[in-house]
């Protein structure tokens, strides 16, 4: 948490100049959560940055517009609609009854959303094609401000050209020829949506009460809990589908014969070399001395109190590479290592 604090500090100085900052839960559900868990650890993350924010003296309407989500789509259409309906929700009420939020754009949940990477199978890829349209249709459905399609070909390889086509033709369609982006909340009222979203909501909400007993975001992390939970998920999840209790099409169920994929697009290895020139000349004509002195002073911020911002962005301007500030940064704080729980 020490870095977002800093953030926060040093944007308390930079308002102007600062746009947004996007708390991801995209992650949390590629790794196994469940819809709920999805928002419940999402949102439980943004409690964390706004608790952040204020600790660094900032005014919650002046930073809280500028908040923003990241969340996945799975295939179930109805559960993922009702899941970013539940996530608005909450957050406004969370804004306004937790942290006094005065401004109504303090209590919007603005969202990205790309569809779900491992709903992607390897067998028969024209199938993904189908899979990310219902993703589209649900993101959309929900409210979505933006919106990343996967391509078909992405469980083998990187995309080609022409999967990237229809995986952007896909958002066009649902756009321009579908009618769902003509109406706010079109699947509002529906009984079995509002029930579902209020489940999903009740359901999040329990899990954020249990995270603050346990001390918050970065100490339920700590501790192996928000971990624990996802794993749990994700193993429910494998094993539903290896005993074809969750069917996934083509790949436990109605499979075919297949040849090996072909025409999948293959990265030209002088591509990795000529990034590693670019990287070695950058190092020969940078000033190597002021380098040095810039990662020296970060180092031995990190050790102390201070707003590390400042020093990382001096350690930038004098061409460190990522990779050197990261090395100071671990050499002070070590890397991240998971609790393991059985």
């Amino acid at each position: 948490m020490l870095l977002i604090t800093d953030i926060f500090a040093y944007c308390a100085d930079e308002v102007p100049k600062w746009n947004t900052i996007s708390i991801s839960g995209y992650q949390i559900r590629e790794a196994g959560s469940t819809a709920t868990q999805e928002v419940a650890f999402t949102l439980a993350d943004g409690i964390a940055y706004v608790e952040a924010a204020l600790k660094a003296g900032l005014e919650v309407d002046t930073f809280a517009p500028r908040l923003s989500f990241f969340f996945n789509a799975y295939n179930d259409l109805l559960e993922e609609v009702s899941k970013y309906r539940a996530a608005r929700r909450l957050w406004a009420k969370i804004m306004k009854e937790r942290f006094g939020a005065k401004n109504p754009k303090s209590m919007q949940l603005k969202f990205h959303t790309q569809t779900g990477g491992a709903t992607l199978t390897a067998q028969q890829p024209e199938n993904n094609i189908v899979r990310v349209a219902i993703q589209t249709l649900a993101a959309v459905l929900g409210g979505t401000q933006s919106l990343h399609t996967n391509s078909k070909d992405e469980a083998l390889a990187l995309p080609t050209e022409d999967s990237v086509r229809v995986a952007l033709r896909t958002q066009q369609i649902v756009a321009h020829e579908s009618g769902v982006a003509d109406t706010i909340d079109p699947l509002g009222g529906s009984y079995y949506v509002e029930s579902l979203t209020t489940e999903i909501e009740n359901g999040a909400m329990e899990y954020i009460n249990k995270i603050d007993d346990l001390g918050g975001a970065a100490k339920a992390i700590e501790k192996g809990y928000i971990q624990k939970e996802i794993m749990d998920s994700s193993y429910e999840y494998q094993i539903q589908v290896e005993k074809n209790e969750r069917i996934v099409v083509g790949m436990n169920k109605f499979k075919i014969e297949e040849e090996a994929p072909k025409g999948l697009l293959r990265v030209d290895p002088a591509v990795g070399e000529m990034q590693k020139n670019k990287i070695n000349q950058l190092k020969k004509e940078r000033n190597s001395e002021e380098v040095i002195s810039k990662l020296n002073a970060l180092n031995k911020a990190a050790q102390g109190e201070d707003n590390l911002m400042p020093y990382i962005l001096e350690a930038v301007k004098s061409y460190a590479t990522l990779g050197e500030i990261c090395d100071e940064l671990r050499e002070v704080f070590g890397e991240y290592e998971q609790s393991v729980i059985i």
